[in-house]
């Protein structure tokens, strides 16, 4: 029992010294423009996800829509989401009307690009439709440039290095 005293305050000592000296994920920050298409109604909910290469969800990258009670209308994103239900206040926006466009800041971590990993754009409108994979996209350097092309409420996206 003494010996287990000894060793338990170094055994602390040691995990904390290791965890305090790993660096955080090096983001890359993307001027992020979203451009929907001309429709009646409520303002859309954009949900950007970053996805493994197996296709699950990573990480929630961006929110456009505050109001947390029509969360659950993005039924894949929901999945992953509500389970968890971490803060997201920092990286969410209010909803965007049918022909607005808005730009946001999203920021992506570097050791995921050209990796295999993948963006999605899930879309929701009130009493309207559900696109899960409104716009998806490998992550690579080639794909952060340009101008994408949705398939649902969203006409495009497009993306400017910070």
């Amino acid at each position: 029992m003494k010996t287990l005293f000894k060793v338990l305050p170094v055994f602390i000592l040691s995990s904390f010294l290791l965890i305090s000296f790993i660096s955080p994920v090096e983001k890359a920050s993307y001027k992020c423009m979203i451009q929907l298409k001309n429709y009646t109604g409520e303002g859309a909910y954009v949900v950007i996800s970053l996805l493994n290469p197996a296709g699950e969800y990573e990480e929630t990258i961006y929110v456009q829509g505050k109001d947390s009670e029509w969360y659950s209308e993005l039924g894949q994103w929901w999945k992953f989401y509500g389970k968890h239900r971490p803060d997201i206040d920092a990286i969410s926006g209010a909803t965007i009307s049918g022909g607005e466009r808005t730009v946001s800041v999203i920021n992506l971590p570097k050791d995921k690009i050209d990796k295999g990993y993948s963006i999605r754009f899930e879309t929701a409108v009130e009493d309207q439709e559900y696109y899960a994979q409104d716009l998806q996209f490998e992550l690579t350097t080639a794909n952060l440039k340009g101008k994408k092309e949705g398939t649902g409420f969203i006409r495009y996206i497009r993306l400017l290095p910070q």
